[in-house]
């Protein structure tokens, strides 16, 4: 699969832009604040129907216009689909697939798969748990339509449960006949999906150990792991132990909304606290291309690769070596940006790999 062309709209710094990219690999030059990024970002659009980097829709519009568009022509098994999203102010985004709209974004959700490395992912080692089951969850979702529902679900289910809780602190009585059933519902909805995180992470630690491995070669002993409080019993039986507690801090205490993942350094030392900014960017960037590398087993076909201003904190050595490895045949088309056009041309010089390059100023392409 490859993107052969975008077209934005009014999208963010953008007041109209069309390119045209190379199969491979294609860059993105020019200052800080020029619009490099916001080209991935609308990629990103239209694999995912969102933006990477803030979630409401509106912002991505142009300052002083009132809608804005983003389009792309994807080329996937000789068959050529054109993807449209544009959204008006005040009203419902729309997303398309050859002039057809989607009766839900969730729909189009894993039919153009993609990863994308940025300096916002440091988020995933630094901020609380909730980043890192967003990423697990990303993942999934891209591979199994009805994961993303069934979370949908539990997520509604643990709110109603949550203001079940506050009530009862509130009025002193529970509703018992109401809990059970919220109860058994958040059961139904978060043992699959605790057995999909489960199942996701056996398969996906070794490729995340391989392409570490690669990457560094050997310079540090990480470890990544899964957490889930569903390991230590049935879902059931925690609710129920845990319900005095529950009623305590009006709140669910337990549950596959509280999973994590943790990230180790130097025999189970915590990454965040004793990784250099280095390390935890070469555990970042491991952790997508293990994305990367699951998506493409599961898809069948190779998903694009976005690298956001990649060679910021890493060494020469690693980012030659992450460019050979995003370079070899493992990998589908990249799109990625940096400041220096001439850094771009050397590194793909010396791996003897061709790169198209545009230059961006203030939201102009050449």
């Amino acid at each position: 699969m490859w993107l052969k062309s975008l077209s934005a709209l009014n999208f963010k710094n953008y007041t109209e832009a069309t390119l045209q990219f190379a199969r491979e690999v294609n860059a993105f030059t020019g200052a800080n604040g020029a619009g490099k990024t916001n080209l991935l970002d609308a990629i990103h659009y239209l694999s995912l129907c969102k933006s990477y980097f803030n979630p409401v829709d509106s912002q991505q519009i142009k300052q002083g216009e009132d809608w804005f568009m983003v389009q792309g022509e994807f080329d996937k098994d000789d068959q050529t689909d054109v993807v449209a999203c544009s959204l008006k102010r005040n009203q419902k985004k729309q997303f398309k697939r050859n002039k057809k709209e989607y009766p839900r974004l969730a729909d189009h959700i894993g039919h153009f798969p993609l990863v994308m490395i940025s300096p916002n992912d440091s988020t995933i080692v630094t901020d609380g748990s909730e980043e890192r089951r967003r990423f697990v969850d990303n993942v999934i979702s891209q591979t199994d339509p009805h994961y993303l529902d069934r979370l949908i679900a539990y997520n509604r289910g643990l709110v109603q449960r949550n203001s079940l809780l506050k009530q009862a602190a509130r009025g002193g009585v529970l509703d018992k006949g109401l809990l059970e059933v919220l109860d058994a519902q958040l059961v139904e909805l978060g043992v699959p999906i605790f057995e999909k995180r489960q199942a996701f992470m056996e398969a996906f630690i070794p490729e995340f150990n391989r392409h570490y491995l690669f990457l560094t070669e050997t310079a540090e002993n990480v470890s990544l792991a899964y957490e889930s409080q569903l390991m230590n019993g049935s879902f059931t039986e925690l609710l129920r132990h845990h319900l005095d507690r529950d009623r305590a801090l009006e709140r669910t205490t337990v549950g596959i909304h509280k999973d994590d993942l943790q990230f180790s350094i130097h025999q189970d030392m915590p990454l965040k606290k004793f990784g250099s900014q280095g390390q935890q960017k070469s555990f970042l960037i491991a952790l997508k291309l293990a994305q990367y590398s699951f998506l493409h087993r599961q898809k069948g076909f190779k998903p694009l690769l976005l690298l956001d201003d990649i060679f910021d904190k890493l060494d020469e050595n690693r980012t030659r070596k992450l460019m050979q490895m995003v370079s070899a045949d493992d990998f589908g088309q990249i799109f990625l940006t940096d400041t220096d056009a001439a850094r771009i041309n050397r590194i793909f010089e010396e791996i003897n790999r061709q790169v198209r390059v545009f230059t961006i100023n203030r939201g102009t392409v050449t």
